[in-house]
């Protein structure tokens, strides 16, 4: 039996843990590196194709999002995951891996004019639409058993909509043991779906850390907080922008839209109408839809029994195509749009920035965390201009943040957590943590519970049987190459190059009625490469 730590080890995303136990081969998820990392994961000790299953905390990203790399390199197993997680894996794999073609599509578009070699994407729609035939339904609170010497069990731990701790029954010989993995844990009293589960018994527990040292704020009343800033906006003649993440955060959103028109809270603005402008978050309200009376919470699902859907109400347009996102911002009538990503970075929502925030009546609504580095942080933090698509745009936008809407448990939830275990585990593992972060909230644990506890970094293996580390490693850093004057000077160049050809274009289309149409296409163009010089 034996523990080896691949990713998320004293960083927050790409989960991934190797066991050895049994006679099999499993991986605890799957998850694609997010954002600043300052470690490289470790490589698997072992073919891909030996991997026998491969069990799913929960669907996003950094944590499935190299499940069709691994096809792509020969994994051929199962993979166990709750009927809403493999749902909304269906939908999360096929994006990543379109943007993983589109992506590798734009560097090579470069790469052809520079004379270089062209890349090829970590993997392709056909590895996501392969991986996505080995995914196994599972249903809460079943035991489920891989082999004569192994179980396991997913329990709701109320992160995400299908999210689930693990827990893990071994034998080997003359020895039983027991793990669990908790997955994300989530926020309690969220609306929609259930509050973490708890479990009582482990030997070894492997814990995220995510919120460890942060503490959520006194939120006091959503829905009356969207109520005041949809009012006070739509009186004005403005639009409410939300930048939501597509799965989990918009259907939320959505929950406190229909309690507000169900209890009348704006008034004065008739059926006012709502868009929800994202294929995938429109794809994600349907699987939520699908997966009501197994994921959601008692209160939820009274409504569900009375005929009340919670996420769906009178005004509410699905903009699927690009024309339907395109013609909301051709209609002046106030409204409420709904757009991903959720941190400004990419998406749809960039456009109705770029059409909302230079204007004074309009109001962004940030409804969830802003990552360090994300224009959505900008934006929060007073920015006054921004670049979209290569035009400057002036702040003008009142600037709102509703606090405390978090999926994550913070340091409390966590201790809560850990604290349920009716015996003390023989070790706690301490992952899913900024560096720091990780091995303070290990001490955190052992000083309020007495509990063994340590944050491994990634390449470390564990005796499950013996109690003992069989390897120790301190992480290998990431090498970040420097960037020289050059570099930094001919940023600069292109920067303004940009700038002229976005005055370029205005000034043919204004002056010349559109006549020189390939000249204004040509600095569209460049403009669009500002974009992505930008992301």
């Amino acid at each position: 039996m034996r523990l080896t730590f691949i990713g998320a080890d004293h960083e927050v995303t790409g989960s991934c843990h190797f066991l050895e136990a049994s006679g099999l081969n499993i991986l605890i998820d799957c998850g694609m590196e997010q954002g600043i990392n300052k470690y490289e994961n470790a490589e698997l000790p072992i073919p891909y194709s030996d991997v026998d299953y491969v069990l799913v905390t929960h669907a996003h990203i950094d944590h499935v999002g190299l499940l069709p790399l691994i096809y792509a390199r020969g994994f051929r197993g199962q993979i166990m995951a709750t009927r809403a997680t493999c749902d909304l894996c269906d939908i999360m794999l096929k994006d990543c891996a379109h943007i993983q073609e589109s992506e590798a599509e734009w560097k090579n578009r470069k790469a052809m004019r520079a004379g270089k070699p062209e890349v090829t994407p970590i993997y392709t729609m056909n590895d996501a639409e392969g991986v996505l035939h080995h995914f196994v339904p599972c249903n809460y609170n079943e035991i489920i058993r891989l082999n004569d010497n192994l179980e396991i069990r997913f329990v709701d731990v109320g992160h995400l909509l299908g999210s689930a701790s693990i827990e893990i029954w071994m034998k080997e010989d003359d020895c039983s043991k027991k793990i669990v993995f908790s997955g994300d844990i989530g926020n309690k009293n969220k609306p929609l779906i259930r509050s973490p589960q708890y479990i009582r018994q482990a030997d070894y527990v492997v814990m995220e850390s995510t919120y460890g040292g942060r503490f959520h704020k006194n939120t006091g009343d959503h829905v009356e907080e969207f109520a005041r800033v949809i009012q006070e906006t739509l009186d004005k003649g403005g639009n409410v922008v939300i930048p939501a993440f597509a799965v989990g955060r918009t259907q939320e959103v959505l929950n406190y839209i229909r309690i507000i028109k169900e209890k009348n809270l704006v008034t004065g603005h008739g059926v006012f109408p709502v868009y929800l402008d994202s294929p995938m978050a429109v794809e994600a309200t349907g699987v939520f839809k699908d997966n009501m009376m197994d994921c959601y919470n008692e209160e939820t699902k009274e409504l569900v029994k009375k005929g009340i859907n919670p996420i769906s109400f009178p005004g509410l347009h699905l903009s699927i195509t690009s024309s339907d996102s395109v013609a909301i911002n051709f209609n002046e009538e106030p409204k409420v749009i709904i757009s991903a990503a959720g941190m400004c970075d990419a998406g749809r929502i960039r456009h109705h920035l770029k059409h909302n925030l230079w204007r004074p009546e309009c109001t962004i609504l940030f409804a969830g965390y802003q990552a360090v580095g994300t224009l959505g942080r900008s934006i929060i933090e007073g920015r006054e201009e921004v670049k979209l698509f290569g035009e400057s745009i002036e702040v003008k936008a009142r600037i709102e943040k509703i606090e405390g809407i978090s999926g994550h448990a913070d340091e409390t939830g966590l201790l809560e957590w850990v604290g349920s275990f009716m015996e003390k585990p023989s070790q706690v593992f301490v992952v899913h943590g900024d560096d720091t972060v990780c091995d303070a909230f290990a001490e955190t644990v052992k000083e309020t519970y007495g509990i063994n506890a340590m944050a491994p970094f990634s390449g470390s293996s564990y005796d499950l049987k013996e109690g003992c580390f069989v390897t120790v490693t301190k992480g290998i850093p990431i090498q970040k190459p420097a960037v020289n004057e050059a570099t930094k000077k001919a940023a600069g160049v292109f920067a303004r190059l940009l700038a002229a050809c976005d005055r370029l274009r205005r000034v043919v289309m204004h002056n010349e009625g559109g006549a020189n149409k390939d000249l204004a296409r040509f600095a569209d163009q460049i403009n669009s490469l500002c974009d992505k010089w930008d992301r």
